[in-house]
């Protein structure tokens, strides 16, 4: 990952380390609450229905960030957790929330590992992929996941997926599905389990230029004030988690869980 995008997050995360700090900042603290709410019910769910055994596994996580998805590896009952994170600001405020665990400055897209290689069970990688803007990078971040892995192990992650034509920015690379399993392929990954983790509540990066404006539009709109964002948080969420399971795939982000041969 390019150092612009190691300055960008250090500043960020510096100012602001929370849930709202890496996830959608547009839509308030409020509405963030809501969409972490909806992340922690997919996640759980996806990891019990599936053949991984948090119990007798040492997770390696990238792109740590405020420690969500530690707490939830914690509490499904990960028999260790090993975080990293590409921001020295992050990794110091992680090792004074949990210090009972180890943590690594690392940018997922470095081809030197921060531990040996093959010493892990899971390696997760949330919301980390699609802000790796070259596909260089983010082909060497999935090899990494191969390389931090034994044989057998598990790689649990979330992309954009899409089917439309691939968006591109700054800050974040929404890529086809088809490029992101090709280089899963190409790794050496078999595809085991694939969910929505979203329908509504985030942007519509998988549809039509006008649908995806609409979206945005009518979300800043509801959540221009912290109680509107509480409220339409609270409105869409049960929706928001039937459609999640019900669906095959979504519009917006989504979970994908493949294994390492052994």
């Amino acid at each position: 990952m390019a150092s612009g995008n190691r300055d960008f997050w250090q500043d960020r995360l510096s100012q602001d380390w929370s849930e709202t700090g890496v996830g959608y900042r547009a839509l308030g603290k409020q509405f963030n609450m809501w969409m972490y709410r909806l992340r922690r019910e997919v996640f759980l769910r996806e990891i019990r229905e599936s053949p991984i055994d948090p119990a007798s596994s040492r997770v390696f996580d990238i792109g740590s960030g405020t420690g969500f998805y530690v707490r939830l590896w914690k509490e499904l009952g990960a028999a260790e957790i090993t975080g990293s994170d590409i921001t020295a600001a992050a990794v110091a405020n992680l090792r004074e929330r949990f210090p009972e665990h180890e943590f690594h400055e690392f940018d997922a897209t470095d081809p030197q590992l921060p531990v040996p290689e093959g010493s892990f069970d899971v390696v997760n990688a949330m919301d980390i992929l699609f802000h790796i803007t070259d596909d260089a990078g983010h082909d060497q971040a999935i090899r990494n996941a191969w390389r931090l892995l034994r044989p057998g192990g598990w790689f649990v992650f979330s992309e954009n997926f899409l089917h439309v034509p691939e968006q591109r920015g700054p800050r974040q690379a929404n890529r086809s599905r088809h490029r992101i399993e090709r280089s899963l392929l190409g790794a050496g990954f078999e595809v085991v389990r694939h969910t929505p983790m979203f329908v509504l509540m985030n942007a519509q990066v998988d549809s039509g230029w006008l649908r995806r404006r609409a979206w945005g539009a009518a979300m800043r709109a509801a959540t221009s004030l912290p109680p509107l964002g509480w409220a339409a948080g609270a409105a869409l969420y049960p929706l928001e988690k039937r459609l999640v399971r019900a669906m095959p795939e979504g519009p917006s982000t989504e979970l994908m869980i493949c294994r390492k041969p052994a």
